[in-house]
């Protein structure tokens, strides 16, 4: 089951959201509904969105076509840079790397970090 957590500095302007597990279909929607209404009092172009994907594992083929649609939500509501922070997880990298590029968001960095 995938968990997330979403919270908003208004002070640094910047969206954190904190994804764990195996997202369902269902979990993403949940997740979507959720961010909706955390990006609907703000103006997100004078955001960053930080995505903490330490805890996410790999997402299913079937879920797939609903993490491409965050991605393209994401780019869509213009924030000033969107960052992921994974564990040194290469396969995940390569597939958020390659669903941020499909979406087109030219402002993605994607940063692996190692626990010792």
């Amino acid at each position: 089951m995938g968990q997330f957590i979403l919270k908003t500095d208004t002070v640094k302007k910047v969206i954190n959201i904190e994804l764990e597990g195996t997202f369902s279909n269902e979990d993403g929607l949940k997740s979507i509904q959720a961010y909706q209404q955390t990006i609907n009092p703000i103006n997100p172009t004078e955001y960053a969105l930080d995505i903490d994907c330490r805890k996410l594992n790999v997402t299913a083929p079937d879920v797939v076509p609903l993490l491409e649609g965050c991605f393209i939500m994401f780019k869509s509501d213009g924030f000033q840079k969107v960052s992921l922070t994974l564990e040194n997880n290469p396969i995940l990298k390569m597939q958020l790397a390659r669903l941020g590029r499909k979406a087109g968001i030219e402002n993605l960095e994607i940063t692996s970090t190692v626990q010792a």
